[in-house]
């Protein structure tokens, strides 16, 4: 039977690190690979990543492109077919979540018109396409619009601007 101290790493598997500056016998020694002088021969001495010798950087070279919109609204897609794969004839944010149609019940939800129905459902989301509203209404469903939270300050604003206006 094997013993402890029988055990050995499988061959090749285990390389020693390289000594670097111990010495000539070394073959690393003196200036330990790095070469004779320069920023990189120095300790600390490294180059920023994407750095160019003090020309413009490629990345300040190239124009910048498109638009980004801080507030940006992204939905998560609900195919009218899909809503098949949903227990029940309810459907909102939570019954899609846990037939895996969408990622979060947090998130906002907008139904679009791809497949057919073959029963009545209610739906509630935030979002709906006109061919999906005229799919679930032919169906003999209906829908809901869940809107985001409203604040109370801004609904008292946009009271006084209908009063204003």
């Amino acid at each position: 039977m094997a013993e402890l101290h029988d055990l050995r790493p499988a061959a090749g598997s285990h390389q020693t690190s390289k000594r670097k500056g111990r010495g000539p016998g070394s073959g690393k020694g003196k200036t330990a690979g790095r070469g004779e002088n320069g920023q990189k021969s120095r300790s600390g001495g490294s180059i920023r990543p994407g750095f160019e010798g003090g020309q413009m950087p490629l990345q300040r070279r190239i124009p910048k492109r498109g638009f980004a919109p801080y507030k940006r609204k992204v939905f998560q897609i609900v195919n009218v077919g899909d809503l098949a794969r949903v227990e029940g004839t309810t459907v909102n944010a939570q019954t899609l979540r846990d037939a895996g149609l969408i990622r979060s019940d947090r998130g906002l939800i907008k139904v679009l018109a791809m497949g057919d129905l073959s029963q009545a459902y209610t739906v509630a989301a935030h979002k709906f396409s006109g061919g999906a509203v005229a799919k679930i209404e032919a169906a003999g469903g209906n829908i809901t619009t869940v809107g985001p939270v409203v604040r109370p300050d801004s609904v008292a604003a946009a009271e006084e601007a209908e009063n204003d206006g």
